[in-house]
């Protein structure tokens, strides 16, 4: 029987009047990465039904080739029209999560220690099962807690989409004001955080505990999170 795993997606199409969603090569690229391993892949949100997409992550080098099978390819395309909600999802049953970035991260990924989704994070990690996040993924992390209740980031080895990046992108403002940055806040509850030139690819591995940089460190994000399952 294939393993299952969830691609869990941001379910906000806007951050601060900014038009956004989840970014689509950071769900394309390990839907097919886990489709190629033999995984049972369930594309999973917030609050379920379609999950929006940032349209900047179809436009120019960002619509990858993984992004452009994954918009004709009517299975893909269906998975994330009608993806399952949270609450509805059976964590218990599923061998892994990977959390797909984007800036709607920033509206419902980042949320109180007893909020479901940290809730259900806590305990795939305590259980030791492989738990991934990509470039705004991690940002669901930073209330997560290990099972003897400190910062699951701390002494972990990670990273995420860097302030500088975000800076670059222009949103440095929007997250210190109504969310947070992932960088800051990973260092100040004392992950060891590790990141590559702006743009590269980057993936930190601690335990079970997966974290990617950016969208081109989607790729490896997801490569790291199948080998983490068959070991």
């Amino acid at each position: 029987m294939s393993k299952k795993v969830a691609i869990v997606c941001t379910s906000a199409s806007e951050f601060q009047g900014h038009p956004t969603g989840a970014w689509l090569e950071e769900i394309a690229t390990p839907y097919y990465a886990f489709k190629a391993a033999g995984l049972d892949v369930t594309i999973v949100s917030i609050a379920g039904g379609k999950v929006p997409i940032d349209a900047a992550s179809t436009q120019g080098d960002f619509n990858t080739p993984d992004c452009v099978k994954f918009t004709s390819d009517a299975d893909a395309v269906k998975a994330l029209e009608s993806s399952v909600a949270l609450a509805a999802y059976d964590f218990d049953a599923c061998a892994g999560v990977y959390l797909a970035g984007g800036h709607g991260t920033c509206v419902d990924f980042y949320n109180a220690p007893d909020a479901p989704l940290q809730r259900c994070l806590n305990k795939v990690y305590a259980d030791g099962k492989p738990l991934a996040a990509d470039c705004h993924g991690p940002i669901a992390l930073l209330n997560c807690v290990k099972p003897d209740g400190s910062a699951l980031v701390a002494d972990k080895a990670v990273t995420g989409f860097s302030d500088a990046e975000e800076a670059a992108v222009g949103f440095t403002e929007k997250c210190e004001t109504h969310s947070v940055l992932l960088e800051k806040t990973m260092r100040a509850l004392g992950g060891k955080y590790a990141a590559a030139a702006d743009w590269h690819p980057n993936v930190c591995v601690d335990g079970n505990l997966i974290t990617g940089q950016n969208p081109a460190s989607s790729a490896k994000c997801a490569e790291a999170f199948v080998e983490a399952l068959a070991a």
